[in-house]
């Protein structure tokens, strides 16, 4: 039994599409699966909390071992009333000035969003903060604003996006790469750099058409 920790923008619509295929293949490995922010997580995995973490890379440290698994685009999410709907490509000078929904600054997909904005010249939205991704989707979907979603999300969730129109940067791709980390000092590490190659393989199988596997 291994602990492995995983954000809540991520978990869900990533692991119900790989874990199957883990366990068929190595039927002996059990995850205890828990949720909490990048820097929690990078903490939880310094202070023994977890045995290993999938999450977006945010620092790096010396006592931790990685390895890239994919990357994941955001995609721009608008009201399908909205100017700019319709199009598969919206220039990056069309969201200045634009209204931008976000989560919560408890989580790391919030500052994410706020660097973007701050680049892009858009406004992170301050009256109003998504407590989970599905509660973002609904705020575009009543008017309140855009938004970027995680791709896994789009992939996983909006196969019917009702009342929702999703496109992408023009010649500007917005992306977030997700590693598989562990204690340098773990016993399990040889095995942890092979279920990261095992990941990759699935990742690419389940996923290939969402993201981008990301090789070592």
């Amino acid at each position: 039994m291994y602990r492995l920790g995983i954000p809540p923008t991520l978990g869900p619509y990533l692991l119900p599409h790989i874990l199957p295929d883990i366990h068929a293949l190595k039927p002996g490995l059990k995850f205890y699966v828990r949720e909490a922010a990048p820097d929690q997580l990078f903490q939880g995995l310094l202070t023994g909390q977890y045995d290993l973490i999938l999450s977006p890379m945010s620092k790096s440290n010396s006592q931790i071992q990685s390895q890239p698994l994919f990357c994941e685009p955001l995609k721009f999410v608008m009201p399908f009333d909205h100017p700019q709907a319709g199009k598969a490509y919206i220039r990056p000078e069309q969201i200045r000035n634009e209204q931008v929904l976000a989560l919560e600054n408890r989580h790391h997909f919030h500052h994410q969003v706020q660097e973007l904005c701050l680049q892009l010249g858009a406004n992170v939205a301050r009256d109003y903060e998504g407590t989970s991704l599905d509660t973002l989707r609904q705020m575009v979907v009543m008017g309140m604003g855009v938004a970027f979603l995680p791709g896994l999300y789009v992939h996983s969730e909006l196969h019917k996006p009702e009342a929702l129109h999703v496109c992408e940067l023009a010649d500007m791709p917005v992306v977030r790469q997700h590693v598989l980390a562990w204690r340098n000092t773990s016993p399990a590490r040889a095995f942890f750099r092979d279920l990261s190659a095992t990941m990759r393989t699935i990742i690419r199988q389940r996923l290939g058409d969402a993201v981008t596997v990301t090789e070592p």
